[in-house]
């Protein structure tokens, strides 16, 4: 056989090869045999479970999923998440028939939550399916139980109407999922103990971790490698939670983790934004079973490898001119040598999460913050907007100073960062004396 026609061969092969490997792709996207093991007779409309141990547990499985977060407390959907393809609403989830989820029998429900495929077409990833793929039948008999329970509410949304073209076709998630979604479900590691295990189906199923805290290419998949490293969250950033003892949460005892995750703070950082509404609605009903396994999980994994950031030295008269304003703005929290108020107000003296990415303290500065009310922590403590009151660079010198005193240390925050950030939250501008005529 001559070169040429092994050349066309060879080519050929590799066609064949990769049509298969495609093929094969897309079957492991559409097929859904998974969801066989439910029923796909009766609607969600038309059944309400008696099995009072199902109905509480699938209640639990809710909240390990924070549903409510998303959906709302009643399920009925409207929640706006921006995207960097546009703006999504969610969907109502309520057993209505014409507006929520009332003719879905459970087999269509098993499909949509493990699979991202709804009775409008592809779901879109912001709704987590490609963590939920990994929950357990017996999860998803039990949320679905639940469910049955939960009053329908009349609520149109339309959820893709601020997606911009061409992500607003639903199709073109078909692809999407042939390059980023793995439809397998949780497989145990039979090296590891019970624990492990359920700290790790939790933080990959259910509770999603890594749909927000792992980094993403700039069609939305997650990047490899990058595994709950941090990421950016729309105006938010969801922090590094692997035990790198510089970026991420190498510091933190296994306690310290429960104690976060059940109160939204574990004495020295407290949980704000996003993650203040995931503690609020979904980590604080975690069991004690539960938190220990995430702990135990968390902690084992490899840390990143992100170095420790080196210190900003300030100029001498914007420091000072910083510190006063510390003193009169903030102290009064966060403490003259900013230790913070336990459990209520962060720390910023030796902690290490203000002194990585500051994108969530520029949003706090400027839009003001609020802790989580939970159970164990009643005062939700708020930091108001100082958008009104400083300009950029005033609120860059006071996150330098903070950032990088009581032996902290971090690279600088500029001006054009604080900038951007008052550009995209829509803050207001700093407000001037107004002059005389």
């Amino acid at each position: 056989m001559g070169v040429k026609k092994k050349l066309v061969y060879g080519a050929a092969i590799v066609v064949v090869l990769a049509g298969l490997g495609g093929s094969y792709r897309l079957w492991t996207v559409l097929e859904s045999s998974r969801s066989a093991v439910a029923d796909n007779n009766v609607k969600l409309a038309d059944f309400k479970s008696s099995d009072v141990d199902a109905i509480k547990r699938g209640e639990y499985v809710m909240r390990l999923a924070d549903c409510a977060a998303c959906h709302n407390a009643s399920f009925n959907g409207g929640y706006k998440i921006d995207t960097p393809f546009g703006a999504l609403e969610t969907s109502n989830i309520t057993p209505d028939r014409a507006t929520g989820i009332g003719n879905m029998t459970e087999r269509d429900f098993f499909t949509a939550v493990r699979q991202g495929r709804g009775e409008h077409g592809f779901l879109y990833p912001a709704m987590p399916y490609t963590a939920y793929a990994k929950m357990s039948d017996q999860d998803m008999h039990d949320l679905w139980a639940y469910f049955s329970t939960i009053a329908p509410v009349n609520h149109a949304v339309d959820e893709n109407a601020g997606m911009h073209f061409p992500y607003n076709i639903r199709l073109a998630m078909l692809g999407w999922n042939v390059l980023f979604f793995d439809s397998s479900a949780y497989k145990v590691e039979t090296t590891k103990d019970e624990a492990w295990n359920r700290g790790k189906y939790i933080v990959d199923g259910p509770a999603h971790c890594s749909v927000c805290h792992t980094a993403r290419n700039a069609l939305g998949g997650e990047i490899s490698g990058a595994y709950l490293q941090g990421g950016n969250l729309g105006s938010w950033y969801a922090p590094d939670i692997t035990p790198n003892p510089h970026a991420g949460i190498g510091d933190w005892k296994a306690g310290e983790i429960e104690d976060y995750l059940k109160t939204g703070s574990n004495g020295t950082s407290v949980a704000a934004g996003p993650m203040a509404e995931a503690v609020e609605h979904s980590t604080q009903y975690f069991n004690k079973d539960d938190l220990q396994a995430i702990a135990t999980y968390l902690r084992s994994l490899p840390p990143s490898t992100t170095p420790a950031q080196p210190a900003f030295k300030m100029d001498a008269a914007r420091e000072k001119a910083a510190a006063l304003s510390y003193e009169v703005n903030c102290s009064a929290c966060h403490g003259l040598q900013g230790e913070g108020i336990t459990g209520m107000v962060p720390a910023f003296a030796g902690n290490r999460a203000m002194q990585n990415d500051p994108t969530n303290m520029i949003h706090a500065m400027l839009m003001g913050a609020r802790a989580p009310h939970t159970e164990e922590r009643q005062t939700a403590a708020g930091m108001p907007s100082f958008a009104w009151k400083m300009n950029d660079q005033q609120i860059a010198d006071v996150l330098n100073y903070v950032r990088n005193g009581w032996n902290n240390q971090a690279v600088e925050v500029k001006a054009e960062d604080v900038a951007k950030m008052r550009q995209a939250v829509d803050a207001k501008q700093k407000l001037k004396t107004p002059t005389q005529q």
